[in-house]
């Protein structure tokens, strides 16, 4: 399939209702609204295609956007290729759900990420923690530094209410995931998270929203998901 084939079944896809949803999270046009299931069929016929990811992710589309990262090849692009995709990803539904889960998917994921969360540009920062959630759920425990990691929970501990919005946003999902996901500090994440209490985020035309990952770690742990990873990242 080419980029014009894919289009016109992307378009096809589309729904009003689902678009009305994307663009109220911050998506703009163009875009059909697809729904990420819907996309399936096609992926099937495609499989993996780095030619036709890269072709798609520039048209700019967010749903052609967003397909790209399905049939990317993480492990073909280059940290200048990840630094092109979150060049143009204008909203967190592209950075932390697109370029930061494809990245997880890399060798070169940890590296990185690392470089934009130190960066202090808000999409980037947020892809990085993003992308240590989808790493941290989904790699062995013994694939990370126990001490990097802890020091990571430090740097959240002491900057996230004063981070930008959907970093904020990121953290916290990033300090629930170790608390969940990577057992070895699954009680430091607890402290940390008890610590920081309550964050608040607000958003664009939305109401503000109020995280508290130590409730959150609370409610997996009843629930006897400690020490849960996922077997895929991307769909």
């Amino acid at each position: 399939m080419n980029v014009e084939m894919v289009m016109q079944e992307l378009e096809a896809l589309g729904k009003e209702r689902t678009k009305k949803m994307y663009i109220s999270n911050g998506a703009h046009e163009p875009l059909f609204g697809v729904a990420t299931g819907a996309m399936k069929p096609i992926v099937r016929k495609i499989k993996i295609n780095q030619d036709l990811a890269e072709e798609l992710y520039s048209t700019g589309n967010y749903d052609a956007m967003y397909f790209a990262g399905i049939i990317a090849d993480p492990k073909a692009m280059t940290e200048s290729d990840y630094d092109r995709w979150m060049d143009a990803a204008y909203f967190y539904m592209l950075s932390d759900y697109v370029v930061a889960v494809t990245l997880s998917e890399s060798d070169i994921a940890q590296e990185v990420s690392d470089k934009w969360i130190a960066s202090g540009e808000e999409l980037r920062m947020s892809a990085g923690w993003s992308c240590y959630c989808w790493l941290l759920g989904n790699r062995k425990d013994v694939e990370f530094s126990q001490s990097k990691i802890s020091d990571m929970l430090d740097l959240v501990k002491h900057t996230i209410h004063d981070s930008p919005e959907r970093t904020k946003s990121a953290m916290n999902n990033f300090l629930y995931t170790v608390g969940i996901s990577y057992l070895p500090l699954h009680e430091k994440a607890v402290e940390t998270a008890k610590a920081i209490g309550i964050v608040e985020v607000k958003r664009d035309k939305k109401k503000t929203s109020f995280l508290n990952a130590y409730e959150s770690i609370q409610k997996e742990v009843g629930k006897g998901k400690l020490g849960f990873k996922r077997k895929h990242v991307r769909c």
